[in-house]
């Protein structure tokens, strides 16, 4: 997991090596701009950060950029709960209020302030 921008903290970015600034911190509940889901960021890369075969399995026409920031989200849609990778130009801001269900929130963060998910003081660097 990464070291930077644990605290949910906006004034703390990550930065893409294009220099640009991470839109999305770690804590924000975040859907999908296209596929019906939401999720909250758990961990956040600079730039595309997986495996070849990841990157090749989405189709060409919808394939993003890998020189932009990436998210790594506890993901939610109406059926089940999943750890989904999310580019950038993917995401957009879920305002709706509701609480993510994925098991895996309690384990990481310890409640919500303002909109953003707090992760506990252990995972704060």
């Amino acid at each position: 997991m990464a070291q930077a921008n644990t605290t949910g903290n906006s004034s703390t970015k990550r930065y893409a090596p294009t220099g640009r600034a991470a839109k999305f911190s770690i804590g924000d509940v975040v859907k999908h701009r296209i596929y019906a889901f939401r999720g909250v960021i758990f961990d956040v890369d600079p730039e595309f950060s997986n495996t070849d075969e990841w990157w090749d399995s989405i189709p060409e026409d919808v394939r993003p950029k890998k020189d932009q920031p990436f998210y790594h989200l506890f993901a939610e849609n109406d059926e089940t709960e999943y750890v989904a990778y999310v580019s950038e130009q993917n995401l957009l801001p879920d305002t709706s209020g509701d609480p993510v269900r994925h098991p895996q929130v309690a384990e990481v963060f310890e409640n919500i302030k303002d909109g953003r998910y707090q992760p506990f003081d252990i995972l704060k660097h």
